[in-house]
C-alpha cells in the first residue's frame, strides 16, 4: 500500500464534521483568577475548582455555578419518581435521595438537590448537576428494585432519570 494506511490517505476528509463537546453553560468559560468564594453557599474556588474550605484572605465574591442554577431555576438534572411503592414509602425514598446528596455534596459542592416537588402520583427532584440524578437513581434501584432509565442530552448538558416501582 503506497501512501495509505487502513484505506485512508493522509489528507483530512472534508465531509466529516467536528463535533465540539458541549460543556455546562453555568461553568466559567475561563478560570477565575486567584481565589473566590460563593457568598450564598460559602464554597471556595481555588486551583481551578470549587471546594468546601475556609475562605482565603483576599478572595473575591463570585457566585458558584450551583447557586447560579438555583437562582435562575435551571436544573441540570431531573429525577422522576413514580409508582405504587412511592405512595407507600415516599418519606423513605426522599430520605435516600437526601442521603445520596449529602455524600455527593461532601466532595463536590456543585452537586446539589435544587428542589423536591411531591405530587399525588409522582415526585420530581431537580439537581444542579448531571451526576447526582444518576447516583440517586442507582441507589433507589439498589435499595428498592423497580425500573430505572436515563436520558442524557449531551448537547444540552442535561439528564433525566426515571424510576418507578
Amino acid at each position: 500500500m503506497s501512501g495509505t494506511q487502513g484505506g485512508f490517505s493522509g489528507e483530512e476528509r472534508s465531509d466529516r464534521l467536528i463535533q465540539e463537546h458541549v460543556h455546562d453553560p453555568y461553568r466559567a468559560r475561563k478560570k477565575i483568577q486567584g481565589s473566590a468564594f460563593c457568598a450564598q453557599c460559602d464554597a471556595v474556588y481555588e486551583k481551578g475548582r470549587w471546594i468546601w474550605d475556609e475562605r482565603p484572605a483576599g478572595a473575591k465574591a463570585e457566585a458558584c455555578p450551583a447557586c447560579s442554577r438555583i437562582v435562575e431555576n435551571q436544573p441540570a438534572g431531573v429525577v422522576n419518581l413514580s409508582g405504587d411503592f412511592l405512595a407507600d414509602h415516599n418519606d423513605e425514598v426522599i430520605n435516600l435521595a437526601r442521603n445520596e446528596e449529602e455524600k455527593e455534596k461532601g466532595q463536590h459542592p456543585l452537586h446539589r438537590i435544587m428542589s423536591i416537588e411531591e405530587g399525588k402520583d409522582a415526585t420530581t427532584i431537580t439537581t444542579t448537576d448531571i451526576h447526582l440524578p444518576r447516583r440517586i437513581g442507582e441507589a433507589l434501584k439498589s435499595a428498592y428494585g423497580g425500573d430505572l432509565d436515563y436520558h442524557y442530552e449531551e448537547e444540552a448538558y442535561f439528564i433525566r432519570v426515571n424510576w418507578s416501582r
